[in-house]
């Protein structure tokens, strides 16, 4: 899959928004991208990752954090024929759960949906350095990172999207409603009426 088919695919599925967004980092955003529109096409996922996996020689485990990147990581893990496994949120913090284990000396790749403080993906990469593992980097299906994440990060798509603290949002200063994307944000949306303030 060439740059631009993938820049179609998102486009063609409606997987890339424009509006004024909350993201799950809590900033806002004039720019989404609802990568489940993309992640519930089997044929689809199944291509993103075989571009991702062709890019990393010999991975052994392909690690991602729940839930949004257990599809592409999977697949990822299937084209490359590693391991999979998943990390979870426990107590605020992500952790392999379930008897997963990273194996000390295992080549790792972390896989993310989209990238944009890397919180997460930086947590898996510390999950692989303290197994011993190699870590041989980020891959995401999407960047939209405004500065350098701390890790070596290569994906399928960079999207220039800018995000903005609420207190300086200009989109709440002009008085648009802001919606909360996401499945994370389902209870949230049906129990109040969007608010310009955010």
């Amino acid at each position: 899959m060439s740059l631009t088919e993938a820049r179609r695919l998102l486009d063609d599925t409606g997987a890339m928004l424009s509006g004024h967004f909350l993201l799950s980092s809590g900033r806002h955003s004039d720019v989404y991208v609802e990568k489940g529109r993309v992640l519930e096409r089997p044929d689809a996922v199944a291509a993103l990752a075989s571009r991702i996996a062709s890019w990393y020689p010999d991975i052994d485990v392909v690690v991602s954090p729940a839930v949004g990147a257990i599809v592409l990581g999977f697949a990822v893990a299937l084209d490359a024929g590693a391991r999979f496994v998943f990390a979870e949120r426990e107590s605020g913090r992500l952790s392999l759960r379930r008897g997963f284990r990273i194996e000390p000396g295992e080549r790792a790749l972390v896989v993310e949906d989209v990238v944009t403080t890397g919180d997460s993906a930086r947590e898996v990469c510390s999950l692989v350095t303290e197994a011993g593992a190699v870590g041989l980097g980020v891959a995401a299906l999407v960047d939209r990172s405004q500065a350098d994440p701390g890790f070596p990060l290569r994906s399928v798509l960079r999207i220039e999207a800018v995000s903005w603290d609420g207190a300086e949002c200009p989109q709440c200063r002009a008085g648009v409603p802001i919606v909360p994307p996401g499945s994370r944000y389902l209870d949230i949306a049906a129990k109040r009426s969007p608010s310009p303030r955010g």
